[in-house]
């Protein structure tokens, strides 16, 4: 089973300008100009989406085609569910931010007794609703939908008509409203906001990390403070990526670019970072647009970014499984009646092999060469001792006679030689 399923969802339903539906195809270009077929490796779900409402004119003029986006929040919300029911790790790459509505809704929806928490990583709160929308696109709502958020009381826009209703219906989506509070979600870049967002940000206590705090370049402490600070008390994480949080001069092709936004380097190492912690359930990319682009270089510039990310959560799944097998198997064990304390000495027992193999070695080179430049004839006294021992034995067991033979020519000549002395 692949660990990573991508979910792709063309809408732009929710977007000012044209053009976002075809960002998903600009950046698998852009991966094939790298000479990679990275895109290759993976499965897709497509959502389909609700392109033909486009080319109407919109009548709620403060939460345009909102009926078509309640459409996509409720595809995208099932199929995000259903791939984290099924163990994958769903990405979402989609045409405008109004999608991360029904990502958040089915992350939820997958754990609904569980706390998410969500970090922002875009150059826009996205927290209007249409009670203060000073547009009217719905791009602009994904976090206020999440958070619960709009009513009539200090309402900035005269909203009325089915658009009220239409707007709960977006809100309570998956039976569960809010899906998220403000103090579990964390804006990462944020620059750009109006009046009423910046007064909910204020009121709430929202967690804001700003671009100087990001360029200070203490990336895994920055990481840290997010993750393990801020969101610590969450169960589940997810991470938004809205590109326009980079610097407009690196990301032209979007449909709302800001000033004085994220390097490049910043925010790979930064979502490296960020993406390598365990309760991490969902990772969403969104709004390139190369209608507004020159010679497709904002997909080229966002895709490096894309396939590190893609790569640390590779990897930190894997890892994960292996772990698991490892526990599976120790239980089949226990359960076929072997004993458990067999369970825990398996690290152990791999590390002091490791350990001895070396040390023998060691012992095995370094006492021939001690023998061999200590005093030689030592050793060779030694031989010849050890010769002449097994020997007498052998003389002494098998040939008695001949021994005594020995003796007693020896005997008679020691005579001969004393009685000739005597005669002289």
């Amino acid at each position: 089973m692949k660990v990573i399923k991508l979910i792709e969802v063309r809408s732009e339903l929710g977007a000012g300008t044209r053009g976002a539906s075809l960002g998903i195809d600009a950046l698998k270009l852009a991966s094939l100009d790298y000479g990679s077929y990275y895109f290759g490796k993976f499965k897709v779900k497509e959502v389909r989406d609700s392109s033909h409402l486009l080319y109407k004119n919109p009548i709620r003029a403060y939460a345009k085609r909102i009926r078509g986006v309640i459409k996509i929040f409720n595809k995208l919300a099932n199929a995000v569910q259903n791939e984290i029911k099924e163990g994958r790790f769903p990405v979402v790459l989609s045409g405008d931010h109004s999608s991360a509505g029904g990502t958040i809704a089915g992350v939820k929806m997958a754990y609904p007794d569980k706390k998410i928490g969500v970090i922002w990583i875009d150059a826009h709160a996205d927290l209007h609703s249409p009670y203060t929308t000073p547009s009217g696109n719905i791009h602009g709502m994904p976090l206020a939908s999440a958070l619960g958020l709009g009513s009539k009381s200090g309402s900035k826009n005269p909203v009325t008509g089915d658009t009220i209703p239409y707007w709960e219906i977006l809100k309570n989506l998956g039976g569960i409203c809010p899906k998220i509070t403000p103090d579990n979600l964390v804006f990462v870049g944020l620059r750009d906001f109006e009046k009423e967002e910046k007064e909910y940000i204020e009121k709430n206590n929202v967690h804001v990390v700003k671009v100087n705090e990001v360029r200070k370049g203490k990336l895994k402490e920055l990481a840290k403070k997010i993750t393990q600070r801020y969101l610590g008390n969450c169960d589940i994480l997810y991470v938004s990526f809205d590109i326009d949080a980079l610097d407009a001069k690196l990301v032209p092709g979007t449909g709302t670019p800001v000033k004085h936004g994220l390097q490049v380097n910043e925010t790979t190492k930064l979502l490296k970072e960020l993406l390598k912690d365990e309760r991490l359930a969902c990772f969403e990319v969104t709004e390139i647009n190369p209608l507004l682009d020159k010679e497709n270089q904002t997909a080229e510039r966002i895709f490096p970014i894309f396939r590190e990310a893609i790569n640390t959560i590779e990897k930190r799944k894997k890892k994960q499984k292996k772990v698991v097998k490892k526990i599976e198997k120790a239980v089949k064990k226990v359960i076929k009646g072997k004993k458990v304390t067999k369970i825990p000495r398996v690290k152990p027992g791999l590390k002091k092999v490791s350990k001895a193999k070396p040390s023998k070695k060691k012992t095995t080179k370094a006492k021939p060469r001690k023998k061999k430049l200590s005093a030689k004839p030592k050793s060779k006294l030694i031989r010849k001792k050890s010769a002449r021992k097994p020997l007498r034995k052998k003389t002494v067991a098998k040939t008695k006679g001949r021994k005594s033979k020995k003796l007693i020519k020896r005997k008679p000549v020691k005579r001969k030689i004393k009685r000739t002395i005597k005669k002289k």
